[in-house]
């Protein structure tokens, strides 16, 4: 099963950044591939600083549910802010951060 890596992460990839009920959300770096919490927690832990996700790479699953562990397509997170496969909610106020995981 996969997890989140990151800063006091907890069972639903919430970190020590973002730790509402819905920031469940852990997002893949494109060069290493791991899922972290955070950029910010990639970027304490790696070597190298989190690289975005390209948006052209629309079948990859870039995406990884705190919740219930399935991993998303781009498509499939934004589509209604909630995951497809168990209902809960992520936090729309992630828009925010758009840039830096995704390009």
């Amino acid at each position: 099963m996969l997890q989140a890596q990151g800063l006091l992460v907890d069972d639903d990839s919430r970190c020590v950044h973002y730790h509402s009920d819905k920031d469940i959300v852990a997002l893949q770096c494109y060069d290493c591939k791991k899922y972290y919490a955070c950029y910010q927690c990639h970027n304490a832990i790696e070597k190298h600083t989190f690289s975005p996700y390209p948006l052209t790479l629309t079948l990859d699953k870039p995406i990884l549910c705190g919740s219930c562990k399935q991993t998303l397509t781009y498509e499939e997170y934004t589509e209604t802010g909630t995951c497809p496969y168990c209902e809960a909610q992520f936090n729309p106020a992630c828009q925010s951060h758009h840039s830096y995981y995704f390009k």
